[in-house]
């Protein structure tokens, strides 16, 4: 706590070198007013990001390279009524600093329901010209008047973005990063980020200032940047992007790494003040957000009703929140897999009383339309379990995006979970869509490779899930 402390107090007053550049450096002011638009393109470190979406208001992200008031400007796309140029609006403005790593949180708030928006970041009160499109969109509001729109989402885990200097020696690890253009290309209403989406080192996860300077780093790859500009994110987190490789609620920095969380992603709400768990609606669906490692006991703990994985106040309000939902599909995206049975790797079947606790109550209480969406393994699959007297629990993961790829067990390809011809080794992402009227919806399920290449599809019909 101390060193935490003394580096707070030596970013508050400029003594610490941060992300590799001198305070002198980074902290030179940017004039508000006759500069060149290449000048301000060069204080933008990352970004901008466009956050969570509802009806009333969207939040908007942005880091900066140095301090630097920022605000976003948007309006509607289309033109109004009698032809004049729509309204314009502006977000509050924010003077980025180092103690928050330069990262601001911008609110749209003059906005319309069911409306696409084009916007415009300011840098010191002049905009900074982008190579690709800037756009949000607010959410329909559909209830009572219509069926609910079709709408597509990405899903993608495992993002490791290389850095010569401080990675292992060998091969890079990461790679792939024409990904995410092929992702962009989808155009995806948003993008579920679901844990891994930046891989701390040795040289990061014991420092603030190493958790922040990755975080940025990976932030900051040049591929992401039209995707994060014009697809709504939301994310959860896995062991990387938590702390150190397979960490669990032991791990000492964690409080610094929430703190990390919250300020490179825009998620519109968290459950609990010491997690990253949360949860939003989309249409119909509705999703819930889990936090695997801030309650987890450790992997090699023995089986029993004290080994944790969501733990019980996750757990209870995750089963409250499913029970009140009215969602068609309700999504519960979390890390690591949960329907695989293969008691191997991290997969919740580690955790066998607690994972039959869970599968008990969702059957007990006669919850409809749950599926997994999960991550982790560094492979793309489809597991389906069948149980007696309900209907069956799908659990599709993702994984990776830029990461190494890695197989399955030959023994998991066995199972009768595996849904044949849904594994993908290559770098892969998910694209989602839900379709048809209220009463009859349909989950259509694509995986694509790193090209973009289409490797399988599935359909689940909501009707499956009752």
């Amino acid at each position: 706590m101390y060193k935490i402390q003394l580096l707070l107090v030596l970013l508050l007053s400029g003594q610490a070198v941060l992300y590799g550049q001198s305070t002198a450096k980074r902290q030179a002011p940017v004039a508000r007013n006759g500069k060149k638009n290449a000048v301000q393109t060069k204080v933008l470190q990352s970004g901008p990001m466009v956050g969570y979406s509802d009806m009333r208001e969207v939040k908007l992200w942005v880091q900066t390279s140095q301090p630097a008031h920022v605000q976003i400007r948007y309006h509607e796309d289309k033109s109004s009524a009698d032809g004049n140029p729509p309204t314009s609006y502006v977000t509050n403005e924010v003077y980025t600093n180092r103690q928050t790593a330069f990262t601001a949180h911008l609110l749209a708030d003059q906005v319309e329901p069911g409306k696409k928006y084009t916007y415009e970041l300011l840098i010191e009160g002049q905009k900074v010209s982008l190579p690709y499109p800037t756009q949000f969109q607010t959410q329909n509001l559909w209830q009572w008047r219509t069926d609910p729109p079709t709408f597509h989402f990405g899903v993608g885990s495992c993002t490791y973005v290389n850095e010569a200097r401080f990675d292992r020696p060998g091969t890079p690890y990461g790679g792939g990063y024409e990904i995410f253009t092929a992702l962009a290309a989808q155009k995806p209403d948003f993008m579920l980020w679901t844990g891994d989406n930046t891989y701390t080192r040795e040289a990061d996860w014991n420092s603030r200032s190493g958790v922040l300077r990755r975080y940025t780093h990976t932030r900051s790859l040049p591929e992401m940047q039209p995707l994060l500009a014009a697809t709504h994110n939301y994310a959860i987190w896995d062991d990387h992007d938590y702390g150190p490789d397979d960490s669990d609620r032991s791990y000492w920095l964690k409080e610094v790494t929430l703190d990390a969380f919250k300020l490179f992603w825009a998620n519109p709400n968290f459950i609990f003040p010491e997690s990253c768990a949360g949860t939003f609606t989309w249409n119909d669906c509705q999703f819930f957000m889990l936090d695997d490692r801030t309650f987890r006991a450790p992997d090699k703990m023995p089986d029993g009703p004290d080994k944790t994985y969501f733990a019980d106040k996750q757990l209870q309000w995750l089963l409250d929140a499913l029970t009140f939902s009215k969602a068609t599909f309700k999504f519960i995206v979390t890390g690591g897999q949960i329907v695989n049975p293969t008691k191997s790797f991290e997969n919740y079947a580690i955790y066998g009383t607690e994972r039959d606790r869970l599968f008990k109550a969702i059957s007990d209480a006669k919850i409809p339309g749950v599926l997994f969406i999960t991550g982790d393994r560094h492979h793309s699959i489809l597991h389906k379990l069948d149980r007696a007297g309900t209907y069956p629990l799908y659990d599709l993961t993702i994984s990776p995006l830029t990461s190494s790829p890695a197989k399955p067990l030959a023994d998991e390809l066995k199972l009768p979970t595996y849904v044949d011809g849904t594994l993908v080794t290559d770098r892969n992402f998910g694209l989602l869509s839900v379709s048809g009227p209220l009463a009859d919806r349909v989950l259509n399920i694509k995986v694509y490779d790193q090209k973009g290449t289409e490797r399988w599809s599935r359909d689940v019909r909501a009707s499956e899930l009752k």
